[in-house]
């Protein structure tokens, strides 16, 4: 009997993936272990491993298949010794799935004919592009009214853009091609979510481009305005002096070519120790306890193209500086390969956002729930101090640790800190 292939939860919050692109073709040989396919999560691109041997049966989702629910049969695989028959026996419909379209040509002004042929269906289900939905949602347009033109009738972006300009009377918009805008903020939890064509209006309508929503993006601005909303953060902010880190830092570099420490594995060595001394900021908030965790995770936010994932030093605190600095650079590299494995990424118990290799001075960041706490590190620049009563220079480090109240109060965070600062301007110490 073939093996149904079913789409995965590769992730706590998964309910839908889409498949990118299959790296095992019907009729080749399957291996327990074996790569079948890149997935799309709400968390990344992961690669998705057989646990059964035997040969690809039939594909049942395309390459580029869009929307398919957990669980969903996504492929059959053959048993030792069945054929092609026996995939006759089994009565396994493909999941309704979205292809993403090829890019749309501009909108033209056109009027609707007189007889439009029905939207393509399914089912009873309208077929259009991910984002004609979203747009059609966002401007209250009724999808069964609109003539699609895209294969088989699908509606397609275009389609929209036709029907809105049609409701305003005037021809559709040819928008040139620029760089993208900044988002707008996040309204207000009371204030009615803003439609795009709304956003369009209060902005005069200036030119713009289009990029489309990934599972990625969604669930970050999902769980970010949730944090700002419903964390109630408060900021501390230290200056540490990090003349002794770099000079120590050089003399490390240059005693080995196994390893290459970065100020920031230093960061993460440094805060990992600091809670450690001070357990009380290594805590998360629930509806029934505070959570004071008895290990040390440090989870590091690594910059992708369309956002950013944290990849996580579990025992943080228990490792040298080489080892922190081979498991992040190695962890940072599969990262925007997404090739990390779920429990890589998913839990930690604090977070680091550093953005000093940009030339940033210092910022406030956000925090990522469950964790108690994120720090975010400016740039290691040279700053006039005050030392013994007179003026000196000085390479200075501006840290800034978000905390959330509700399970870290400030005398806690400045511990922390203060910790933090010992150790950076003492590097020695993070060696005992």
């Amino acid at each position: 009997m073939p093996i149904e292939i079913l789409m995965p939860a590769l992730s706590p919050t998964m309910t839908e993936g889409n498949v990118t692109k299959w790296l095992k073709r019907e009729g080749e040989e399957v291996h327990s272990g074996d790569v079948l396919a890149e997935i799309e999560t709400d968390k990344a691109t992961m690669e998705f491993e057989a646990v059964d041997d035997g040969r690809l049966g039939k594909i049942l989702v395309p390459d580029g298949a869009q929307g398919i629910k957990v669980n969903q049969p996504i492929a059959l695989l053959l048993g030792e010794g069945e054929d092609a028959s026996a995939l006759e026996k089994l009565d396994v419909s493909a999941p309704q799935t979205v292809t993403a379209p090829p890019e749309q040509a501009p909108a033209k002004a056109r009027s609707a004919p007189e007889a439009p042929p029905a939207p393509a269906r399914g089912n009873g289900r309208i077929f259009a592009s991910p984002l004609a939905r979203r747009m059609a949602q966002q401007a209250g347009l009724d999808l069964a009214a609109i003539a699609g033109s895209g294969p088989q009738g699908r509606i397609v972006k275009a389609d929209i853009e036709a029907a809105l300009s049609a409701d305003r009377g005037a021809p559709a918009i040819t928008r040139p091609v620029v760089q993208p805008q900044s988002a707008p903020l996040a309204a207000p939890a009371a204030a009615p979510a803003l439609s795009k064509e709304r956003v369009l209006a209060l902005s005069g309508n200036p030119p713009y481009t289009e990029r489309p929503l990934t599972a990625m993006r969604r669930v970050i601005a999902r769980r970010l305005t949730e944090s700002k909303q419903t964390v109630p953060h408060f900021y501390l902010t230290v200056d540490c002096e990090i003349d002794e880190l770099l000079k120590f830092r050089a003399e490390l570099n240059g005693k080995s070519d196994a390893y290459r420490i970065s100020v920031n594995d230093f960061v993460i060595r440094a805060a990992a120790l600091a809670l450690r001394q001070v357990p009380a900021a290594n805590a998360s908030w629930s509806d029934e306890a505070i959570l004071l965790w008895d290990t040390v995770d440090i989870a590091v936010a690594v910059a992708l193209e369309d956002g950013l994932i944290t990849p996580i030093v579990k025992y943080a605190d228990r490792k040298g500086l080489a080892t922190i600095a081979n498991e992040t650079k190695d962890l940072a590299a599969r990262a925007r390969a997404g090739k990390l494995k779920l429990e890589e990424f998913q839990g930690g118990t604090f977070s680091i956002s550093n953005l000093g290799m940009f030339g940033v001075r210092d910022f406030a960041a956000v925090i990522n729930p469950p964790h108690g706490g994120i720090l975010a590190v400016g740039a290691g620049e040279q700053r006039p101090i005050v030392k013994n009563g007179a003026l000196a220079i000085a390479t200075v480090m501006s840290c800034t640790l978000s905390c959330d109240h509700r399970a870290v109060d400030g005398a806690v965070g400045a511990q922390f800190l203060a910790a933090f600062k010992k150790l950076v301007e003492d590097p020695l110490t993070m060696l005992l």
